[in-house]
């Protein structure tokens, strides 16, 4: 049976993966981006819990990160298409299904890329935390 952190992150991928761009979880990045974009979904860190007893319950704000990567002419567009469609698919849904309790996206620090020999990627990662609690922090 897998974690609730698993849980969490496998339902996230799921969402990312029903928008247009291709996502990944925890890969490299490919040596082509698609022309609808990429988003690689990286696990990030569940942090330093909180700690409620009776009954004991550890309270984690895990910071996931999606790399959103998008190339070509026009990939300022495209870029402001996909993270507002990152954007809308997790307000869609602020609990996964009621797997958290709360789902929230931070601002993304673009940066360009140069490619060599092809048109510039333009880059960002887009922090995500989840927020959540569990009886057990390896469970």
């Amino acid at each position: 049976m897998p974690t609730t952190r698993e849980t969490i992150l496998t339902a996230l991928h799921a969402r990312l993966s029903a928008l247009p761009a291709t996502a990944l979880r925890g890969d490299v990045l490919p040596e082509r981006v698609p022309a609808e974009g990429l988003l690689i979904l990286r696990d990030g860190d569940p942090g330093e819990p909180e700690v409620t007893l009776s009954p004991l319950r550890y309270h984690y704000q895990h910071r996931a990160e999606i790399e959103a990567v998008v190339q070509g002419t026009a990939r300022d567009a495209a870029f402001d298409m996909l993270t507002a469609s990152i954007g809308a698919a997790l307000a869609a849904d602020r609990t996964l299904g009621g797997l958290c309790d709360w789902v929230e996206a931070e601002a993304p620090r673009p940066v360009d890329l140069p490619v060599e020999g092809a048109a510039s990627l333009k880059a960002a990662v887009i922090p995500v935390v989840l927020h959540y609690s569990t009886a057990d922090p390896l469970a």
